[in-house]
């Protein structure tokens, strides 16, 4: 069965009406368009069914880079906090380790790829809570990648598609920790 035939949720066809209600809003879609997407919507059985209700419509965050190439041959490459994320990242390190937190990031765009190219370095990606990434692209010499999130796609859900290699490294995706002693 493929991904896009899999029972979707109520909360997937809610996030999926919620897209279609803020493309309305910005123009995007007519009041009978609204009407007819949100009925299939709220109606739909699959994540095919809901991904061709929205497929038509731009991101409604704003413009970011599409590609941005990052490199270091000894130090570290490290994103987190408010950062913009592009569409796609080509990350090469020969030495250093790679982290990329997407947990305070802007993230315009519903799929992300990540290319990474490591030597002899360590790539740890943290995503939001509900996030899915697809490491199946991912190649190492010494091991295999880890992933603790899901990584199925859904709709209105980031998705972190993650290819390339590391010949001494490894990749470990996974979401934020939880801390227990917070107020």
């Amino acid at each position: 069965m493929s991904e896009l035939q899999m029972r979707v949720s109520d909360e997937d066809r809610e996030r999926t009406a919620q897209q279609l209600q803020q493309a309305f809003s910005e123009g995007r879609l007519t009041r009978a368009e609204l009407e007819d997407r949100l009925e299939a919507a709220l109606s739909a059985k699959t994540y095919g069914d809901l991904l061709d209700l929205i497929t038509d419509l731009p991101s409604t965050q704003p413009q970011v880079d599409d590609v941005v190439e990052l490199g270091s041959k000894n130090g570290n490459v490290r994103r987190s906090g408010d950062w913009a994320v592009p569409r796609r990242l080509r990350i090469a390190s020969k030495y250093g380790s790679v982290e990329l937190d997407f947990t305070e990031a802007v993230v315009p765009h519903q799929v992300v790829d990540i290319e990474l190219d490591l030597t002899y370095g360590s790539a740890r990606i943290i995503l939001p809570e509900g996030a899915v990434a697809d490491v199946d692209g991912f190649q190492s010499d010494w091991g295999q990648p880890t992933s603790k999130v899901a990584g199925r796609p859904r709709p209105g859900v980031l998705c972190v598609v993650i290819t390339g290699r590391a010949k001494y490294g490894g990749l470990t995706v996974r979401y934020p920790r939880r801390r227990w002693f917070t107020h």
